[in-house]
């Protein structure tokens, strides 16, 4: 089966990579920063607005593909300070409810630009 590359309407054009990927079944969909469709940074400083932006993300390149959450297998999450983290588990509490993924949590020293607390990647299944 072929694969998909896609950068769905209603995310920010990325540069050098595609947001999502389809290859058979799985979906890969590329690490997630708090980013506007016009891709202005949505809630500088502010880790609560970025998360829940980066879940609207998420659910935008699922959907590109006919996919949820509830198909999400794994996730991979970067903050770069652990005050970041109650506001990832919030907005994660919000959009993931059941059938939850496997997660990775990692704390690092800084993400591609300074302005930018948190990223989450993700892979899915929808066999």
């Amino acid at each position: 089966m072929p694969k998909q590359h896609l950068n769905p309407s209603g995310m920010n054009m990325p540069t050098g990579y595609s947001h999502v990927v389809k290859a058979g079944d799985t979906i890969y969909i590329a690490g997630q920063v708090a980013r506007a469709p016009d891709g202005s940074l949505v809630g500088k400083d502010d880790p609560t607005a970025q998360a829940e932006q980066v879940y609207k993300n998420l659910q935008t390149a699922l959907a590109s593909v006919g996919a949820t959450f509830r198909d999400l297998v794994k996730t991979t999450t970067y903050v770069v300070s652990p005050d970041c983290i109650d506001a990832v588990r919030a907005a994660r509490l919000k959009y993931l409810v059941d059938e939850l993924p496997a997660s990775t949590l990692i704390v690092v020293s800084s993400l591609a630009l300074p302005e930018i607390l948190l990223e989450i990647e993700a892979v899915a299944y929808v066999g």
